[in-house]
């Protein structure tokens, strides 16, 4: 749990609310009309503090990965702008859901949320729920939000995320159901407010969208096909960032390795890598997600040579078995992902390299789990993030034949998991009595002790201040406890 954490806001133009004509026709371009409606929202807002006496509140809570993180930071930072004052509990004016259907688990954890607003918005029927992200992307869930939980106010998709202001205001001055779905676009609207979890790191998006379409993934179908940001663009809001005290950017994308492919005149991700690092004022770099199938030589080496890029990879395995992996539709062998693993760690020595596991997926035998733990033991991974294989409905996993039985699955995952922290442990132990850089981000729920990361991304506790928040410190790797440290500051 984060007691203590430092924000920030990232507005790319200042808007004085009160000179947008309200009164006339909106904008006709996408980033205008939302600040058009943005400013009718305010007004609104104005007047029902004034008559209620009190701030106007709201709670956003964001399921799944970074990507999403990231569109609820936009979210936050229209509700911000607007006058909203935000709160943790969900007994507020506005409670806001960004979803993840990756696993029917997260469906089913959204579901049982709204079971308990409706307990609240029969005490307040005042209280608006919107409902956004990929899992309204899928048609069933639409209709069961539409059938089984007609209290919600406003449900949208992955694709017209920049609509929020506009939607919200139509939302306010109706008393049906507001649904708006987009099926795909192309669309990518730059500038609006963004409010930060940090205020010395932030996420920022170079693409958006997936063109892999692996068997077992909802994504492509939730987000849409690929389309890259300009470089220019991304540039520009990295110093904006680097301008507000910002040090350290996340580069995300669903498959990063990919990207500048749909662009005009296409930039490679490794010529992106060299103009983000060029921006003066930025000290780290990271990016995630990678696709093995589109690691490059030009970005290993890169990674090897560059002042500013972690010496950390994410690389999703999935399997190791090369059966199995073309059945998943990941487009590389065990050979390759192991041939991966050697460039990189040739190029970049000390590179802490992380991965994802399926267990269980459609006709895994115990040869092939086999063949699963195998790399595991020749990759060295600092951690591996295993999961047991989801079914999801729409992707053509969910229909083949010879689905593992569970007591078989949970037995292989059991076996996965001892071996990933075993050779994790290992592995992370290596940095054991070394002093490292670390980027002091929070403080941890017992006071005074205090979280930083490494640039291989490892997690350090130990006593401090809360002025170290957002500071490079030397900290003293005393303690390996598998996947973290304790440290001391030196």
């Amino acid at each position: 749990m984060i007691l203590l954490i430092q924000k920030g806001k990232t507005m790319f133009n200042e808007i004085d609310f009160s000179k947008i004509d309200t009164a006339g026709a909106p904008p006709t371009d996408d980033a205008g009309r939302q600040y058009y409606y943005m400013a009718k929202l305010a007004a609104m807002v104005t007047l029902k503090e004034q008559e209620l006496g009190r701030p106007i509140t709201y709670c956003l809570q964001t399921f799944g990965c970074q990507m999403n993180e990231k569109q609820s930071e936009v979210v936050a930072g229209i509700m911000d702008e607007i006058g909203f004052k935000r709160q943790d509990t969900e007994n507020a004016d506005v409670v806001i859901y960004n979803t993840c259907t990756v696993r029917e688990n997260a469906n089913l954890k959204v579901y049982g949320r709204l079971g308990k607003l409706h307990s609240l918005k029969k005490s307040n029927p005042d209280m608006k729920i919107a409902l956004f992200g990929c899992m309204m992307q899928e048609k069933q869930v639409v209709d069961k939000i539409q059938k089984d939980y007609p209290f919600v106010n406003l449900v949208f998709g992955t694709h017209n995320i920049f609509k929020f202001a506009e939607l919200f205001y139509e939302m306010e001055n109706r008393d049906s159901q507001l649904i708006d779905i987009w099926e795909g676009t192309d669309k990518i609207v730059e500038e609006l407010p963004t409010e930060r979890n940090y205020s010395f790191k932030s996420g920022v998006n170079i693409m958006f969208g997936c063109n892999n379409f692996c068997s077992y993934c909802i994504v492509p179908y939730v987000r849409g096909r690929e389309r890259s940001r300009e470089p220019e663009a991304i540039v520009k809001e990295i110093e904006a960032l680097v301008a507000d005290g910002v040090t350290e950017v996340m580069l995300l994308g669903q498959n990063v390795n990919s990207y500048g492919k749909t662009l005009k005149n296409p930039v490679t991700f490794a010529q992106l890598l060299e103009k983000v690092e060029a921006i003066e004022g930025l000290k780290r770099i990271r990016f995630m997600t990678s696709h093995p199938k589109d690691l490059s030589d030009e970005l290993i080496e890169y990674m090897g040579k560059s002042r500013k890029v972690c010496h950390h990879l994410h690389l999703p395995m999935q399997s190791g078995s090369s059966r199995i992996l073309k059945v998943m539709n990941r487009h590389y062998d065990k050979e390759k992902y192991l041939g991966l693993v050697e460039k990189i760690r040739k190029a970049v020595p000390d590179i802490s390299l992380t991965t994802d596991i399926i267990v269980g997926f459609p006709g895994e035998t115990e040869e092939d789990f086999q063949e699963t733990l195998d790399v595991v033991e020749k990759s060295c991974f600092d951690t591996a993030f295993t999961f047991i294989y989801s079914k999801r409905s729409g992707t053509p996993a969910a229909k083949m034949e010879d689905q593992v039985p569970e007591d078989v699955v949970k037995d292989r995952f059991d076996r996965l998991l001892k071996l990933v922290q075993e050779k994790g442990r290992e592995a992370s132990s290596r940095f054991e009595g070394e002093v490292q850089e670390v980027l002091v981000e929070t403080e941890s729920k017992e006071k005074g002790i205090f979280t930083g990361r490494t640039q291989y991304n490892l997690l350090v506790h130990f006593p401090g201040t809360p002025d170290l928040l957002g500071k490079y410190i030397n900290v003293r790797l005393d303690t390996c406890k598998g996947f973290y440290y304790m440290g001391t500051q030196v």
